[in-house]
């Protein structure tokens, strides 16, 4: 058989027939195509199985059951010290209170504005009376003298509670007469001002306009509880140079801003005056120069300082002149000493006659002209 007629009888596809390899084509075909889709649904339930273990530890409802049952021993932990906190409220408005009024006690004089909600008819403004009481419509007389404003509307809202349903009672001071603290001495405006809360030293005087030009380096403050143990203090004008002095001041204390020491410069200079000393004291070239110097008539050599002793007057010489070339130290004054620059007496003479001598030159010229 001939090479061509073999292959005209397998066919196309090599086959017998063409129809028939064909047809055993397709078969294998299926065949192949089934297999590859039974891989990848077998892949795919791999997969699935495979993220569905990965995920099982946290859906495992056995896993969440502990954290459930922390969950509620927290919660109910948190209940149980619910109480505790419930008992500690009101401390609160106690805190609130004493950072604004609530630390003042009423007092005879004080100027009390009563508020009764949603009854006007029952506002009324009144002052505290001698006796401690003020008057309140349908109650009468109510002692409120030593009573916080707190206190006192507590106990008016208690005895409206006979007339009223459920009052609600506010107090306001308008003005504090008997909770003030008196600032005295170098202050710009002395006088009693009002202590309201939480203050301190420095409020007081910054209140009363500040220091005076004659204020000294210390102040004295007196406690109302401790009357007979009063504090110094140090004192200057830039008030932040003494932080400490800054201290907290109660209703009924009093502070004395003490005038600053002063040494007094007489004699023969320009200005003869009490002059202030300042922190660091003062000394006679810083006096003679607040004096405004000396005169021509001076007698440098014979100033001297007073200075008043347990035993009397103590005299001590000074060498003005030489202190004046920066011959000898300056020395330092204490207070209320006396400087006293004298006048020479050679000095005046001779400028009286020099003056006389230009009068009478004068004279002559006014005679010489006709």
């Amino acid at each position: 058989m001939s090479t061509g007629a073999f292959c005209a009888k397998l066919g196309p596809f090599g086959s017998r027939t063409g129809v028939g390899g064909m047809r055993d084509l397709g078969r294998k075909s299926f065949k192949i195509i089934g297999f590859a889709a039974l891989g990848a649904a077998c892949f795919i339930c791999l997969l699935t199985a495979r993220t569905a273990a990965q995920e099982r530890p946290d859906s495992n409802p056995g896993d969440d059951a502990p954290v459930a049952s922390s969950n509620n021993n927290s919660n109910n932990n948190n209940n149980d010290e619910q109480p505790a906190g419930k008992s500690e409220a009101p401390a609160l408005p106690q805190v609130h209170s004493s950072g604004q009024n609530g630390s003042l006690q009423l007092g005879v004089g004080d100027l009390v504005e009563m508020t009764v909600y949603d009854v006007p008819e029952l506002t009324s403004k009144t002052r505290i009376s001698s006796t401690g009481d003020i008057y309140c419509a349908l109650i009468g007389p109510t002692h409120v003298a030593g009573l916080t404003t707190e206190e006192a509307a507590q106990l008016i809202q208690k005895r409206l509670s006979a007339f009223l349903k459920d009052p609600y009672v506010s107090l306001f001071v308008t003005e504090y007469a008997s909770q003030g603290a008196s600032l005295l001495g170098e202050v710009a405006k002395p006088g009693v001002y009002p202590v309201m809360g939480d203050q301190h030293l420095f409020d007081l005087i910054s209140a009363s306009g500040g220091l005076s030009e004659k204020a000294g380096q210390s102040m004295t403050v007196t406690h109302r509880s401790d009357p007979d143990k009063p504090v110094t203090l140090p004192l200057s004008r830039n008030l932040s140079d003494h932080p400490e002095s800054n201290i907290q001041v109660f209703p009924g204390d009093t502070v004395v801003v003490r005038k600053a020491d002063i040494v007094y410069v007489v004699g023969d200079v320009s200005r003869p005056s009490g002059v202030l000393m300042n922190a660091n004291g003062i000394t006679v070239l810083e006096a003679v120069a607040l004096a405004g110097g000396t005169t021509r008539t001076a007698k440098l050599n014979s100033t001297r300082i007073l200075h008043k002793g347990p035993t009397g007057m103590i005299e001590t010489t000074v060498q003005l002149k030489k202190i004046l070339r920066a011959q000898a130290p300056d020395l330092s004054l204490q207070a209320n000493d006396i400087l006293v620059v004298p006048s020479s007496a050679g000095k005046i003479l001779a400028g009286r006659t020099l003056e006389a001598a230009m009068q009478a030159a004068t004279m002559v010229s006014v005679v010489a002209v006709p």
